[in-house]
């Protein structure tokens, strides 16, 4: 055993190289045995397990910096750094992240849960290194998904421009190299890596640069004969263009390969990208089989892979509602098209993709084009419906203002698992969408309570001129059968009657008050249920009405307490002149860590207890 004995990369370092493949055997089993039990991103951890061995091999951690991508394949590194005897909490509360933490360890140098942001953090940790005078390696890993998105681009252009000493890992998954193109290509980046040829190569650029009229020409024509060269056998050709040397694709998996080639790679000046080619899920059949399904795992059996938990009966979660309600709307409405940013398992638009494949657009992990290409799409008569999760929504800010609702474009945000999301923390929780979406004009905001509810929405956003969002939490639902049907623009429901305080809840958190509402009873006290539907218009005659027949308002929402829902509510109060007692419940002023979401709602007293002691003044 290997593993085990690991407590830093030091340790690592201990291990004979032959002997590193049993412990990248190791390292599978034990994420395997652990996300089997907890969940968790599985496929992309799998994918990486010899490449994060060799870096931590080859590079001095932590002085020199490996900066993650997403992060969510940092697994092996966690096991790495000093993590593996708390490795069986992963993303369990008070456990260990399942994403890069800077609070976590000095091995992690970034928090990070979002893509396409590595390469400019290692951007501004290598100009900071040059500006101090230090001397470490700065390290980027990415994948080609985040690679499609644009804050990649712009780092890779920068990069180009100041020619700093980085070094840039691309790690590609979605593609695979015939055997002969594999070995000329690793053949010819043995030579290109090779520090005497570097040496060689920039002796002779110097030397060529010195001959008047005819040196620089030839030290071109050398440099477009290198390039041509390579971009017969490596698709490369882009990075070197933009100024980064560009060496691969080489096999991800050949730990030995990884190790030989970062070591030399590690010698040369300025910019470099490393394509490195990995499969998801290596080692583990049904990962390999199903890298989808596997990319965030629920609990599974190992010997098969098959779900540990099953549906409950007659329940469905809201994204499979949402699934439900999008086919059957785009069955009578040819002006629908569906569109995400490279989530369509996640976002429950697979389904729609088969039925619809030539209204189904996968624009990448790009939120901001995605938006922006959605009010081309409505400018040109369609209505986009982008199903996006509240999280990385907040990636697409401007255009959300500029593209669309200074457009006064109708889209459709359907907002996925807006709220607490669980298991993948402050990074993923959907908490801040009211709050930066409804002080923006011709911008309407809905949030249903059930998936039948969401259903109705969708019907109703159709009729609605400009950008409407409908938002709603990670969670089940009860099933429903697909109605035509909508509600009443502007207005809440009155879910139960009742006297003395009334509970005005936003979304799903409806179920908690009702709960509520019963334990209240039993202790004498009468409380109305209100589910506020919409954000944006605010129902002004219920509000006016609550301020009238009730001594206590208590408003309940699965978002930042501050600038929501309950915000609005104040500031209509405020206008109005009118002053009842009202009582916010939402997320506090601070990030929530990651844990099971019914205990992380809990912790911000948004279950039904905690809403029956607001109401009795003990919260």
């Amino acid at each position: 055993m290997y593993l085990e004995k690991i407590n830093s990369p030091r340790d690592l370092k201990k291990i004979a190289q032959k002997d590193l493949p049993s412990l990248a055997k190791e390292i599978r089993q034990k994420i395997v045995q652990v996300i089997s039990r907890n969940g968790g991103h599985l496929a992309s951890n799998l994918g990486v397990v010899e490449l994060t061995i060799a870096l931590h091999y080859v590079f001095d951690t932590p002085t020199d910096k490996i900066i993650w991508d997403v992060s969510h394949q940092a697994y092996t590194h966690k096991l790495l750094t000093g993590r593996y005897k708390k490795f069986d909490t992963i993303r369990q509360y008070n456990g260990l992240s399942g994403f890069t933490n800077k609070d976590e360890s000095i091995y992690d140098v970034m928090t990070c849960g979002h893509s396409s942001t590595s390469i400019s953090n290692a951007l501004g940790m290598a100009v900071a290194r040059d500006l101090k005078g230090t001397q470490e390696q700065l390290i980027a890993i990415i994948g080609d998904g985040s690679l499609s998105g644009g804050m990649a681009f712009e780092a890779l252009n920068y990069a180009g421009h100041l020619q700093k000493d980085m070094i840039i890992i691309l790690n590609s998954n979605e593609m695979a190299i015939s055997p002969s193109v594999g070995a000329l290509s690793k053949y010819l980046n043995r030579i290109l890596t090779n520090p005497l040829f570097d040496r060689t190569r920039e002796e002779l650029k110097e030397f060529l640069g010195k001959i008047p009229m005819v040196g620089p020409k030839v030290a071109e024509a050398a440099r477009r004969f290198e390039e041509g060269l390579k971009n017969l056998v490596v698709p490369g050709i882009f990075f070197e263009e933009i100024g980064i040397r560009y060496f691969g694709p080489i096999d991800g998996h050949d730990i030995n390969l990884a190790i030989r080639t970062l070591k030399d790679i590690k010698r040369i000046k300025g910019p470099k990208i490393v394509h490195f080619i990995t499969c998801k899920g290596k080692g583990y059949l049904p990962a390999e089989a199903e890298p989808a399904r596997f990319h965030s795992a629920k609990p599974f059996h190992i010997k098969d892979g098959t779900d540990k938990s099953k549906p409950k009966k007659g329940e469905l979660t809201f994204t499979g509602a949402f699934s439900k309600a999008i086919i059957e709307i785009a069955r009578h409405n040819s002006k629908i098209v569906a569109v995400t940013a490279a989530m369509p398992d996640g976002t429950g638009l697979r389904k729609f993709s088969s039925e619809f494949s030539d209204r189904f657009f996968d624009v990448g992990i790009a939120e901001q084009h995605g938006i922006g290409f959605c009010a081309g799409l409505a400018r040109a008569g369609f209505i986009p419906i982008i199903a996006i999760y509240s999280t990385f929504l907040q990636r697409a800010y401007d255009q959300l203002i500029h593209d669309i609702a200074l457009q006064n474009l109708k889209i459709i945000l359907a907002i996925d698992r807006a709220g607490i999301t669980g298991e993948d923390g402050p990074t993923h929780h959907g908490l801040y969408d009211l709050a930066y979406l409804r002080h923006i004009p011709n911008m309407v905001i809905m949030a249903p309570r059930s998936g039948e509810e969401l259903s109705l929405m969708l019907q109703t956003a159709l009729d609605i001129p400009g950008a409407i969002a409908i938002r709603y939490p990670k969670g089940e639902t009860k099933d429903f059968e697909f109605k035509k049907g909508k509600i009443e623009f502007g207005c809440s429901q009155v879910l139960e009657k009742g006297k003395e305080v009334a509970i005005v809840c936003v979304g799903d958190r409806a179920s908690a008050a009702i709960e509520a509402r019963r334990m209240l009873k039993e202790k004498g006290v009468e409380a109305e249920v209100i589910d506020a539907r919409f954000i944006k218009p605010l129902d002004e005659k219920m509000l006016e009405r609550l301020a009238k027949e009730f001594k206590k308002i208590i408003i309940v929402e699965e978002a930042c307490v501050r600038g929501s829902f309950g915000s609005a509510v104040l500031e209509f109060y405020e206008r109005k002149n009118l002053h009842p007692e009202v009582k916010l419940l939402g997320t506090p002023d601070k990030f929530i860590t990651h844990g099971d979401r019914e205990l992380l709602l809990k912790m911000c007293n948004l279950d039904a207890a905690d809403i029956t002691g607001a109401v009795l003044g003990k919260i």
